[in-house]
């Protein structure tokens, strides 16, 4: 066998395993669900950004003939919903001052639940755990009137805060199942002698718990963040006028029309919803991916 035969043989098996069947189908299985996304976010970008002029013509997979910002402008500043035309900006701010609080009160009470049940010895535990285990399958239109009632009585119905509350109740039971799972893989060895150097029941969670969950944390952020900023049900029962989150008044936006419909503005509008989850994903999942090489670098 000559030389040059002995190098081609490598090159023909290389070629033969990328061709095999199951390859091209996993290939064209993978292109078309990228293009499943990809075409229709590709639309929506640069329907953003032509004008309506433009848009007229039908052609919606072509580029804009002239590059403008202001649908993106329109959408934030002048957008109309219902009889309020102040943009989408308002709605922005909105769901940011229903995210902070929906975070800190329901990962707070969920890790803090979890971490109890998981680690000390609570009575009735398993039958808690159950019940919160049907919980979360219990449909929100069920108990969205008694939720109505109490933060009705609360004082606290029509407000970004009543909206944070009602989130953080929704979540707990899935959270504290989620926190459970996973302070039940920290050796009770650790907790074990955690208490007998006088560690009570906070100390130990912040100081050995907390340093421990990063990973699982970033979790149940990403989790969190996707449930409460796309949310529209909630933020439609229980947000009142001015408190509505951006995707309730992203909807008005849509159907609230005056004469033509400005499929530029709405475009924008909606890019505008994504853009602030997309932002955060983006530096979470860095910090996920950091995290869990520095793990199996030091494993």
């Amino acid at each position: 066998m000559s030389q040059a035969t002995a190098l081609a043989m490598p090159v023909d098996r290389a070629r033969r395993r990328r061709l095999r069947p199951h390859r091209i189908a996993t290939l064209a299985f993978l292109t078309m669900a990228a293009a499943f996304f990809a075409v229709p976010l590709y639309v929506i970008v640069t329907t953003s950004f032509k004008t309506m002029d433009q848009i007229r013509l039908g052609r919606i997979f072509s580029l804009p003939d002239t590059w403008t910002l202001e649908a993106w402008r329109y959408a934030w500043f002048n957008a109309c919903s219902g009889m309020n035309c102040d943009g989408v900006g308002i709605g922005f701010l909105n769901s940011l001052a229903i995210l902070a609080p929906s975070l800190v009160l329901s990962i707070s009470l969920a890790a803090v639940t979890g971490y109890a049940l998981a680690l000390w010895p609570v009575r009735w535990a398993n039958g808690f755990l159950f019940t919160l285990f049907i919980c979360a399958f219990v449909p929100f239109q069920i108990i969205m009137y008694p939720l109505i009632k109490l933060t009705g009585l609360a004082g606290i119905y029509g407000s970004t805060l009543g909206i944070a509350v009602v989130h953080a109740v929704l979540a707990m039971p899935v959270l504290t199942l989620i926190f459970h799972n996973f302070f039940k893989t920290i050796p009770t060895e650790l907790t074990a002698a955690a208490m007998i150097d006088s560690g009570s029941f906070w100390r130990i969670f912040l100081e050995i718990i907390l340093p421990l969950s990063g990973n699982i944390m970033i979790v149940v952020l990403i989790l969190q963040i996707t449930s409460i900023w796309n949310d529209f049900l909630v933020g439609l029962t229980f947000g009142g006028y001015g408190s509505q989150p951006m995707n309730v008044v992203l909807a008005n936006v849509a159907m609230t029309t005056t004469g033509e419909q400005l499929y530029n503005v709405n475009m924008a509008a909606a890019l505008l919803t994504a853009i602030p989850p997309l932002a955060i994903y983006f530096g979470l999942g860095r910090f996920f991916i950091q995290g869990i090489t520095a793990g199996a670098i030091k494993g």
